[in-house]
């Protein structure tokens, strides 16, 4: 098995199995039951030619599982040239915690291709995507029952959308193909704001997070996200629908965007949108007009600014640059951004950090939303938003019989309002980061030996998962 090594010398499967052995030794588990946690269950590796210009290409993919005590077992499937075993084991690790964490009722898989899809058209990451997915449905690991992908880093509706096609293929009586896999095009059975959904839940944690003036005078900081100065790291799915809602609807200040080429820094506020949109058609951030531009991307993790979100790959901050991080709140919407003793760093230096298997899960949960609606073979809010629209109707004119005095149009328009799927779906993400939230910061009040919200999160998702594993006899 590869074992990718990062600055502290451990690998990111490593890592997180340190960040759980730590949050074990704070418990009282059964003996045995730790090590039945941390291992993952199976782990399937398929090597498969694909034919690329003339010619066959040879591609290597994973698909791990490390939990079905639930089912389906859940979580993406990136496209990245340094996927590996090791990684695709983490991160499912990751995804079961995650899953227990904010009560989807999901087991942890995950999946990887060894491959750079940018190099490959689209056509060919078609015909790629497709066999991948006929190779793990062939073997039991993709099914509306069993395991259910979504994307990942490299991925997105249109390889989830593929795969779905490729399962009603396979499967033609199988009513339920469109549960087969979550991230679709809105077309095919996806649901929406699930493209936004990961960047929309850190979003949503932060403003959690603010709404607790204890928890934010932790911090040294005061207030509400307004002008609070923050630093993105990733420009991709997540890093940008997190940092342009967090400008558009919050008024933060986005200080400072990391990409691989760079950064561009501007302490009077970057335009996410238009940053977005130069790397689009420049390939970066390099050359983009509204601020400074910095080669060393890496040196401006440690700029000073309130807000640091790593929403790229993992293992960015390390033992190497965690004394010299100046930001006073990290949001992990990346997994694994932190090494296991860069966190030990941070937490001496009194660096709060929203973890990742909390802070990122935004994307699990819609996934969860669409996998419901799949099942459920009808849209939320078909059955009831007229009848919501006519009871608003009765409530305006009512309150209009009363004072004898008409509702002013908007608020009329808010009333009579039905909510339609993006409203509910929006609205049953918000409430499960909220809650989810106050679950880890109540767990960390009320316990003195858990002194951050990473160990706080990871004992809630433990006490659950061992609670299954002893009620079904594991």
């Amino acid at each position: 098995m590869s074992e990718q090594q990062g600055h502290d010398g451990l690998s990111f499967r490593q890592s997180v199995d340190h960040m759980v052995d730590h949050a074990i030794s704070l418990m009282d588990l059964k003996d045995g039951m730790g090590d039945a946690l941390k291992a993952c269950h199976s782990v399937l590796q398929v090597s498969f030619p694909v034919e690329i210009d003339g010619k066959a290409e040879m591609f290597t993919g994973w698909r791990a599982v490390h939990s079905d005590h639930r089912l389906p077992s859940k979580g993406g499937i990136r496209y990245a040239p340094q996927v590996d075993q090791d990684e695709v084991e983490a991160l499912a690790a990751l995804m079961t915690y995650k899953c227990a964490i904010v009560d989807v009722p999901f087991g942890g898989s995950k999946g990887g291709l060894e491959i750079d899809p940018r190099k490959y058209t689209q056509q060919q990451i078609e015909a790629i995507t497709r066999r991948f997915a006929r190779e793990l449905i062939n073997k039991g690991y993709l099914s509306p029952a069993k395991n259910v992908p979504a994307p990942d880093m490299g991925t997105g509706p249109k390889e989830m959308g593929w795969m779905t096609d490729t399962y009603r293929q396979l499967f033609p009586n199988d009513i339920n193909y469109m549960g087969s896999v979550t991230g679709k095009p809105v077309e095919h059975g996806g649901v929406r704001g699930r493209n936004e959904a990961t960047g929309r839940g850190v979003q949503y944690a932060l403003r959690e997070f603010f709404r607790h003036q204890d928890e934010v005078e932790r911090t040294g900081m005061t207030g509400s996200l307004k002008d609070k100065a923050i630093i993105v790291q990733g420009l991709g799915n997540v890093g940008y629908h997190a940092a342009h809602f967090l400008q558009k609807e919050d008024q933060a200040r986005i200080i400072a965007i990391i990409e691989r080429d760079g950064a561009v820094v501007n302490p009077e506020g970057l335009d996410v949108a238009a940053v977005h949109n130069h790397i689009a058609v420049q390939g970066g951030v390099r050359g983009y007009p509204g601020g400074t531009f910095e080669a060393e991307g890496e040196r401006i993790l440690e700029l000073d600014c309130d807000i640091l979100i790593p929403a790229a790959l993992e293992g960015v901050i390390h033992t190497d640059n965690a004394p010299n991080i100046k930001a006073r709140l990290i949001a992990e919407a990346a997994n694994g951004p932190v090494t296991f003793e860069a966190d030990r760093i941070l937490r001496e230096r009194g660096v709060e950090i929203i973890p990742d298997a909390y802070c990122n899960a935004g994307g699990v949960i819609v996934s969860y939303f669409e996998w419901i609606r799949n099942l459920a073979h009808v849209r939320f809010g078909r059955l009831d938003k007229r009848f919501h629209e006519a009871r608003g109707q009765h409530i305006v004119t009512a309150i209009e019989m009363a004072t004898d005095t008409e509702v002013p149009e908007w608020v009329r328009n808010e009333l009579c309002r039905g909510a339609d799927e993006f409203d509910l779906v929006r609205s049953g993400l918000d409430d499960t980061m909220r809650l989810a939230f106050q679950d880890i910061m109540e767990k960390r009040r009320t316990h003195p030996e858990i002194n951050d919200y990473r160990m706080a999160a990871y004992v809630i998702a433990i006490q659950k998962i061992a609670r299954s594993y002893q009620d079904i006899g594991y």
